[in-house]
């Protein structure tokens, strides 16, 4: 006997919704299953995710005034109608805002879009996520500071990580006086020149 290909915590989900989410829902579920028999629903990151073969092949969510569906495959499905939302307009789903089932494509687009989804895990296809170029940290260190360090204080903070580098210059520029800075500035050397990290006194021995 074939197990159920619906989870209840779905039925429960879409119960729990917003009046006006409940036929969005259920409309987009009974298409997925629809036009991918193999479909199984499961719950991820708490809302409701369909899966084929073991991965996602797209989820659906409601809110308080709309509801959003997303496609895991988005990014490559062929989209002559410039249907789908990607990047960071894909934030409330590659649909957009979904008040009610007039908010969507026809039949035939969607179900071309979960076929598309199929066929792309049937095939293999790993998602393509845009990588961000890494962005160098750049500490704004006050000249003062830096004119006041020795050459051997000057090397170790130089040799510190971004962190490290950060407590020095927030100790000493966050001083409420003149003399508190000078203070600190005179300490911050004298540690610099033994090579000691700002908090040094509360690190592990």
């Amino acid at each position: 006997m074939q197990t159920s290909k619906k989870d209840p915590r779905i039925d429960t989900y879409i119960l729990k919704s917003a009046n006006f989410a409940i036929p969005v829902l259920t409309y987009f579920r009974d298409l997925v299953h629809a036009y991918c028999p193999d479909a199984t629903e499961t719950m991820k990151w708490s809302f409701p995710h369909f899966e084929y073969k073991g991965s996602i092949l797209c989820n659906m969510a409601s809110f308080k005034q709309h509801c959003s569906l997303g496609f895991w495959h988005g990014s490559q499905l062929s989209d002559p109608q410039r249907i789908l939302a990607l990047g960071e307009k894909a934030s409330m789903g590659h649909l957009g805002r979904i008040q009610k089932i007039e908010d969507l494509p026809d039949e035939s687009v969607l179900a071309d879009f979960v076929i598309q989804s199929m066929q792309l895990i049937d095939k293999g296809v790993k998602i393509v996520r845009e990588t961000k170029p890494a962005v160098n940290k750049e500490l704004d260190v006050p000249a003062y500071f830096l004119e006041a360090m020795t050459p051997r204080a000057k090397q170790t903070f130089d040799n510190f990580s971004y962190s490290q580098k950060k407590e020095y210059v927030m100790w000493v520029t966050e001083a409420k006086t003149e003399a508190t800075r000078e203070r600190r500035i005179a300490t911050s050397v004298e540690w610099l020149e033994e090579g000691k990290v700002r908090l040094w006194k509360y690190a592990a021995k």
